[in-house]
């Protein structure tokens, strides 16, 4: 029973990154395919794209992908708990923004007027 394959091309529309993009990730290591072509094209599969999942997601948090590397290539990597800790950041970056839009709408309901006359007293 063979796995299905998917191209380049393939990852790339279904998860929006360019294929320029998923090639640099190829050639630095952080997402080598499950295998080639005979004639040189990469394949993705199942295992392919829950790496990209991860790498995704690592990304979204800003870490920079030589750090990201090193986590997901670590021989202790656990997945679960790397989407743990990703879930308690994200939900902190979460309380983060939501207490931004609060003090954005509170500046907004005082008005500019107000935060001009304190800054001049």
């Amino acid at each position: 029973m063979t796995k299905a394959m998917m191209t380049v091309h393939e990852v790339s529309k279904l998860t929006g990154i360019s294929v320029r993009t998923l090639q640099y990730y190829d050639k630095i290591g952080l997402f080598p395919p499950a295998e080639y072509t005979e004639a040189g094209y990469r394949l993705y599969d199942e295992e392919s794209l829950a790496r990209l999942q991860m790498i995704l997601l690592f990304r979204e948090l800003e870490f920079p992908l030589k750090d990201i590397k090193g986590i997901i290539d670590s021989p202790d990597f656990d997945r679960n708990k790397a989407l743990e800790q990703q879930i308690k950041l994200l939900e902190m970056k979460k309380a983060h923004t939501e207490n931004l839009i609060l003090l954005a709408k509170g500046m907004k309901m005082l008005g500019v007027k107000s935060l001009k006359q304190r800054g001049s007293g």
